[in-house]
Parts: structure tokens; sequence; C-alpha cells
């Protein structure tokens, strides 16, 4: 029997690609529901989730990092993914994930090896990214090699038993790490990522840098 997943979806004033979004993977044959968070009654993507068979969440708290906590707590299904709504994330990728879901608890997306790339990566966020993984690996020893990057699919148990706390984009590096220090078993395939629609990236390459390596120092030693 195929799994059924719940696809998580953190939309903060998506309004440029929601739409688009939700049109791509409302079909797809391995989403058992799609949950739709937002950080308020009043962001503008909400008037566009309604127009689909979404379940809406809005968030208790706010931040990327709380948009996913949030989403998995509402999830029904045994799995669930990360999915970003920027249109930067192919459901192509889905069957793969799922497959290897098979064998490990924990799926994370990588855009960086043979095999994946990114038409969204700037120099800087190319870089960034490198420097992060590449610490993280030495530091943390979590052998990622795109550790900030989200397209995760995972039990939805276990990711609840991780309790997380970070309600922001530290989250990218607490989550790898609570994996690895509640010996989940984990592993990364190869991902292609889009460029994003429309709208501007949520992360600010210097002051989100800053809190991701605190984020790695704080976790070092655990």
């Amino acid at each position: 029997m195929t799994k059924k997943i719940s696809l998580i979806i953190p939309a903060k004033n998506e309004v440029e690609s929601l739409e688009t979004v939700l049109l791509e993977v409302q079909k797809n044959y391995l989403i058992g529901e799609i949950i739709v968070v937002v950080d308020s009654e009043f962001d503008n993507s909400v008037v566009i989730a309604k127009k689909f068979n979404c379940k809406l969440v809005i968030q208790k708290n706010n931040g990327y990092g709380s948009a996913i906590i949030e989403g998995f707590k509402n999830a029904k299904n045994e799995f669930g993914c990360i999915f970003n709504a920027d249109h930067s994330f192919d459901p192509k990728y889905l069957d793969g994930l799922v497959k290897e879901s098979e064998k490990k608890d924990f799926v994370f997306g990588t855009r960086y090896n043979k095999l994946s790339g990114s038409d969204d990566d700037t120099i800087v966020t190319l870089i960034g990214n490198k420097i992060f993984s590449f610490i993280t690996n030495k530091i943390l020893k979590i052998k990622l090699t795109d550790i900030l990057f989200t397209y995760v699919l995972c039990n939805v148990e276990k990711f609840n038993k991780l309790n997380l706390k970070n309600h922001d984009f530290k989250l990218c590096i607490e989550l790898p790490a609570k994996v690895k220090q509640k010996n989940f078993s984990y592993s990364e395939i190869p991902i292609f990522e889009r460029k994003r629609y429309g709208g501007k990236k949520k992360v600010n390459a210097i002051k989100d840098g800053f809190l991701i390596l605190i984020e790695i120092i704080k976790n070092f030693g655990k």
C-alpha cells in the first residue's frame, strides 16, 4: 500500500506563488492532506489557501520554524514533508523521498551533489550553505551536504518527539542536530531546486547566518 503523506507548507505572504504550488500538488497520489501554515489570519496567503481543499493552520508563534513545528503537530498521516510555498520545491521528488523513508526515519534533500543543483542559489547563499554544511559536519558530526535545505520527509511521530524549540530559521540546524542526538536514522537524496516564482527570500544572509552559527555552537557537545 502506498504511503500517504501530509504536505506541510509554510506560507508567509506567498500570494505570488501559492496558488501555482497548490494546483501542482493537489492531485499527487502520495499526498493525503495539504497543510498550509500562515502567521496570521490577515496573511495574504489565506485567501489562496481557502480556494483549495487544504487544512489551514494559523500559527500560535511567528516564524518559519514555528510554521513547520505547528504543521507537524496538525498532521494526521504517518509521514510528513516540508514543502516551500515559493515554487522552488518540485513535487516530482516526493516518490524518491517516500521510497528512501522505507529505510530511514528522516530523509533530507540536498542541492549539492553531482545529481542535484539549484536555480535559486545566489553566490552568497551558495557559499553560506557550503560553509555551514562543512561546519556542522566537522563540529556536530552531522553527515549532510546541505544543512540549510528543508525539503525533508520524515515520520510525523518521530518529528514531534524531537521537541523542537526554534521558531525561526535556526530550526534548520536544530532539526538534524536533534535527529542525531536521538539516534534516529537519516539519509539524503539529490534534489534540483527551482527558481522561486515571486516575492523575496525570507532569509537575511547576515542576520540569519549569525543566528545559525550560534545554534551550531549551542548544539556542540550535546
